[in-house]
């Protein structure tokens, strides 16, 4: 993609995505997401009603009066996307390919962030991990972010999303909002999650198309694997093998939504033929109710 081509393609998804921002993600997001930490401010002496359990101990005994901690709401906050580009992220059967959708949605919760003044960062994975952008504010930061999400290329082939939250908990020390975005078609990172969830607000986006529930009947069809190129072919109209893609898919999802909820991790299905408006207002409004 030459550079005239690119610019053009980012100010395209910038006015499309800061639009759908303003006009219906812009309070939600503030009213979910903001005073949802505390920080810490500062140390007073003990006066009558405060909480006991506040009492910072150190303080009180140098100075042999009782002390507390205060602490106030945060404002500011910090988001991070968490991007699978794996190739499995090249499919799609109807107008747009998995990673089409991601790059708009993406930039949707970009805008949100700085719009509202929050911090946002980006980690690009497959099985390895491509490109960390750390968190920052401003619309050229944003603007960076949109390019590499139409621009970056994966260097590895498969799927690690356990190795992409262990990168995330190692550089990410302050909490943060997390949103982890992928198809989640590789298992093997419960543990993982665990450790993520514990220390950051996360939230799992599937991305997946509506044939990767169920095998349509339309008879010999040549497959191909994009992540380990794999070439075969299915026979569809035989009703075993339909019912057999049938049943592994249905487990796996259910194993990714009971990973997600012993972790306490919200979840948002978005399928590539439909609009991820309503997605991601029933999330919000599903946040808002729990506060």
């Amino acid at each position: 993609m030459d550079t005239t081509e690119l610019i053009k393609k980012v100010r395209k998804i910038e006015i499309k995505t800061r639009g759908i921002t303003k006009q219906l993600f812009s309070g939600d997001y503030h009213s979910v997401f903001k005073g949802r930490g505390m920080a810490f401010s500062e140390v007073r002496e003990y006066q009558v009603g405060d909480d006991i359990r506040s009492i910072d101990w150190n303080v009180t005994a140098r100075y042999a009066s009782p002390y507390v901690k205060i602490f106030e709401e945060e404002r500011e906050l910090t988001v991070v996307l968490l991007v699978d580009i794996s190739g499995s992220q090249n499919f799609g059967t109807h107008s747009q390919f998995k990673r089409d959708l991601v790059t708009e949605l993406c930039a949707v919760l970009t805008f949100s962030a700085i719009q509202n003044n929050d911090k946002i960062g980006v980690l690009f994975f497959s099985d390895k991990i491509e490109k960390f952008i750390p968190p920052k504010k401003g619309k050229t930061h944003a603007l960076r972010i949109i390019r590499e999400l139409l621009e970056i290329t994966p260097t590895g082939k498969g799927t690690d999303v356990g190795n992409a939250l262990k990168y995330l908990t190692n550089v990410m020390k302050k909490r943060s909002i997390v949103f982890l975005v992928s198809d989640f078609i590789t298992p093997g990172f419960d543990e993982h999650l665990k450790i993520a969830s514990n220390r950051h607000d996360t939230i799992a986006v599937q991305i997946y198309d509506k044939y990767e529930e169920e095998l349509p009947k339309i008879g010999l069809v040549r497959t191909f694997d994009p992540e380990t190129g794999n070439l075969d072919w299915i026979d569809t109209n035989d009703k075993k093998i339909r019912q057999e893609y049938k049943s592994w898919r249905e487990t796996m999802q259910k194993n990714l939504a009971n990973i997600c909820t012993r972790n306490k991790v919200d979840m948002i299905k978005i399928r590539t033929d439909e609009s991820y408006i309503a997605p991601l207002q029933n999330f919000f409004k599903k946040r808002e109710r729990r506060k």
